[in-house]
């Protein structure tokens, strides 16, 4: 049996292992926490590697890169990042139009939970962690310090003799092979995600949030596959739904249960190599896409904070509307540095229309309820469109 498991592919075992959660989640309920370590230990193994992945990758990378290489890939692919948030942040105000939402305004606040002040605070705290110390950065998975130190020590390493670019990559190739490790335990610990998410959530309890949760996931549905293949279509100029297939069944699966972009990092970089992308673009684009690329954190602070506008009866136009979309992206770019994620982003947005703090925390508190879908497929958009994108572009290029 053990024999015949091995044989199959990394996504037929993990589908496998989604199915044998949900069955041990429906017919023994008492016992899915105790599968709780193995999920955990899974997502501690991936948290714990990443950081250390991505600034040796980074570094080895951009030693080794060819002149003009850089200009020709990671520009587009972050000016991609950026289009698709915007779209993203558009089409939930759209949904937001078309199918208004109202909120339980009454419900307490959770936590002691403190958000940016401003977009300014986020903008501020963004430059603050570029240049954070480069040990801290890494002890804390702060990505954006990780990736400024990693790229300042990559540009200076490209001036360096030809057997420290060596043992530069040999170094990566190390790096690659424990998260090849890792990655290879990738069934064990989404079966006890997947149980004891079903087992502890479920759906009762979200009964209640039903047509905010359709908003929500409808508009992430929507930008996965309608607004990211009609991008992808344009770069390359050809049909775009098998890789977008590939990308949400090999790459989203896995993010939507680890709930994590920096997670799941190691596990978009090893698509992407099996997808023919380049290692000099995808060990820094990926990276990258995993810190500012946040789509479905733009439709969750926008999507929130209409439906608080809507409860509240507060008139807006379109053009405010468009201004959202804008403050949406940019403060989705910081949603990957700010504890809590795009929730405790959304009193930023609810500014803009003048709800108070107080206020905009109770909408953050109905979105903790509805966290356990809301996140997983924010995380699951996210981390997809991140290998999705710069395999677009890399082949666009070729």
């Amino acid at each position: 049996m053990f024999s015949a498991l091995s044989r199959l592919s990394l996504v037929s075992r993990i589908i496998i292992a989604i199915i044998l959660g949900v069955g041990v989640a429906l017919l023994f309920p008492e016992a899915a926490p105790s599968l709780s370590l193995l999920g955990d230990l899974f997502i501690k193994a991936l948290k714990s590697v990443a950081p250390v992945l991505v600034f040796i990758l980074v570094l080895a990378s951009i030693a080794n890169f060819q002149v003009g290489q850089t200009n020709s890939t990671i520009r587009p692919i972050m000016l991609m990042y950026a289009v698709g948030m915007f779209l993203a942040a558009l089409s939930a105000v759209i949904a937001s139009i078309l199918f208004p939402s109202t909120l339980f305004l009454d419900i307490a606040a959770q936590g002691d939970l403190q958000p940016p002040g401003s977009l300014g605070e986020i903008l501020k705290n963004l430059v603050l962690s570029f240049v954070a110390n480069p040990v801290v950065a890494i002890a804390e998975a702060n990505f954006i310090g990780i990736l400024a130190w990693s790229i300042a020590l990559g540009i200076a390493f490209r001036h360096a003799s030809h057997t420290t670019k060596t043992c530069l990559n040999d170094a990566a190739n190390a790096i690659n092979y424990v998260i090849r490790l890792v990655i290879s335990f990738a069934p064990v610990g989404i079966f006890g995600l997947v149980a004891v998410t079903f087992a502890e959530a479920g759906l009762d309890t979200l009964t209640s949030y039903a047509h905010l949760l359709a908003v929500l996931l409808g508009t992430m549905v929507f930008v996965a596959l309608v607004i990211n293949p009609l991008m992808v279509g344009f770069i390359t100029r050809r049909n775009p739904y098998p890789l977008v297939f590939t990308c949400l069944r090999e790459s989203g699966i896995t993010a939507f249960f680890t709930r994590s972009s920096a997670a799941n990092i190691p596990v978009n970089l090893d698509l992407a190599k099996r997808l023919g992308v380049k290692e000099t673009t995808s060990s820094v684009a990926i990276p990258l896409g995993a810190a500012i690329n946040m789509a479905g954190a733009s439709v969750t602070i926008t999507v929130l904070s209409l439906a608080a506008v809507n409860t509240l009866g507060v008139n807006v136009d379109f053009t405010t509307m468009l201004i959202l979309s804008i403050v949406a992206t940019v403060s989705a770019c910081g949603a990957s540095g700010v504890a809590g994620g795009s929730l405790l982003l959304i009193p930023v947005a609810c500014g803009l229309f003048g709800i108070s703090s107080d206020i905009a925390m109770q909408v953050v508190a109905i979105g903790m309820v509805i966290s356990v879908l809301q996140d997983s497929t924010e995380t699951a958009l996210n981390s997809s469109t991140d290998v999705l994108f710069t395999t677009a572009v890399d082949r666009a290029t070729d």
